[in-house]
């Protein structure tokens, strides 16, 4: 896979150069441009799928009218991953805390490079940055779900119960998970706060292309198929993965029509001259293509225990030994946020957390569904900006202790004094379940 990866990034650089050649300008012919806007957009493509990108996360002016640089620093590193912060200095007006939980499915965390930037005027922001696993040493050990569950529960004891914990996609039923096990091991640790989004608590509550490949496969097939070892290129050689560049044709195969177009709509801007380093296909394929590798145990364990088992949405999840009561969950309130037009996590799939915390009161509950809103559009896109975040961001406000509701987010969500009110599954309006 990796030389197929450097052939074509090879072949791009030659055509661009060749396309380049000064004495070609002399020749009228448009296929040298052709050939050169080609060369340009297969290179750039094929070699940012092995780096990691920069968070470049730009200042911002605060209510005090002084722009404020971020500065990003480690606060607990481990072997799989570590919980950044990204620091504000010279901001003196205290904000809520946030952890926000990055998905370990392929994309670095930067994939929510555009979350964090929306969420930090207003937020005191930290992230889970996963390390890429044919970097990690065979030394360092294994890595499956209940390892990134603990990594989870020792970054939330890390940050103290102050905190608001966001986690979107793949690692909502995790986060769920931690969360509990902090609820019987450690309560006072728990976060005040749990919004998940577009994540898979119960994958059978509505099917798509993902779940009905889970149930497709036997895990014997999909060991075979799917797993390979790390080469002698990177410092985690001979250690079992999913490599990203194999889930990364999964994902563009979901949609290939929609890439293709936007692919050779690119070499055509490019051929004219009207492609840019920032432009909206570069800024997008920059972070879409990007992608890492997952170690084999945390990949089959996913598959095995989230998707075909369905241990979270059983509550028979277990954890270094001790089983997960989602029923122990009593005083954090629950949030869920789900995309009408989600074809990876359908409607559905999330909100069944909240019927899971059997022992958290109504009002201590809440939902979401934006109507128009695809599996990205829920945390990056303008669903995020325009409805989402705000309602998020209320959320929070009315979850902290002795805080008011911030002036700008939008009253949606019911008010935790009062009287529960029936189900209600659709709308973009919180409602308390």
């Amino acid at each position: 896979m990796e030389t197929i990866r450097t052939t074509n990034q090879w072949l791009g650089a030659s055509a661009l150069a060749m396309g380049s050649y000064p004495a070609f300008s002399m020749i009228p012919n448009p296929a040298f441009g052709w050939m050169r806007a080609w060369g340009e957009v297969t290179e750039r493509s094929f070699q940012r799928m092995v780096v990691k990108p920069d968070w470049d996360i730009p200042h911002f002016t605060a209510k005090d009218g002084k722009d404020h640089i971020v500065t990003i620093s480690k606060v607990v590193e481990d072997d799989f991953g570590d919980l950044l912060h990204f620091e504000v200095p010279g901001r003196d007006e205290e904000k809520p805390t946030v952890l926000l939980v990055a998905p370990m499915s392929g994309h670095y965390a930067t994939l929510l490079r555009k979350t964090v930037i929306s969420l930090l005027p207003d937020c005191d922001v930290y992230i889970t940055d996963w390390h890429n696993a044919r970097d990690i040493p065979v030394s360092a050990g294994k890595f499956d779900i209940e390892d990134y569950t603990l990594y989870l529960v020792n970054f939330m004891k890390h940050l103290g119960p102050d905190t608001h914990v966001i986690a979107v996609c793949q690692p909502a039923p995790l986060t769920l998970a931690a969360t509990a096990y902090l609820a019987e091991e450690e309560p006072a640790a728990q976060p005040r706060s749990l919004t998940l989004i577009g994540g898979p608590i119960d994958p059978g509550a509505a099917a798509t292309e993902v779940t009905d490949f889970g149930h497709s496969v036997t895990m014997g097939q999909l060991e075979k198929s799917m797993i390979q070892r790390v080469g002698f290129k990177y410092p985690g050689v001979g250690r079992q993965v999913y490599p990203g560049l194999l889930q990364l044709s999964s994902f563009i195969s979901m949609n290939g029509e929609k890439h293709a177009k936007a692919f050779n709509d690119q070499i055509a801007r490019a051929a004219r001259g009207e492609a840019s380093d920032h432009d909206k296909h570069n800024e997008f394929y920059d972070e879409y293509l990007a992608v890492m590798d997952m170690t084999a145990e945390f990949y089959l364990s996913t598959v095995e225990r989230i998707f075909q088992n369905h241990e979270i949405a059983k509550n028979e999840f277990v954890v270094a030994g001790r089983k997960v009561d989602f029923g122990k969950i009593t005083t954090v309130a629950v949030k869920t946020v789900e995309g009408g037009e989600d074809d990876i996590t359908a409607p559905g799939q999330c909100i069944a957390a909240l019927d899971l915390c059997t022992g958290l009161p109504d009002t201590k509950k809440a939902s979401h569904v934006e109507p128009h809103a695809g599996h990205y559009g829920i945390f990056a896109g303008s669903s995020w900006r325009n409805n989402i975040r705000p309602m998020v961001l209320e959320f929070i406000s009315k979850n902290s202790q002795g805080a008011a509701p911030s002036k700008g987010a939008a009253n949606t969500s019911q008010k935790p004094d009062a009287a529960p009110a029936p189900l209600r599954k659709n709308g973009s309006t919180d409602v308390p379940v």
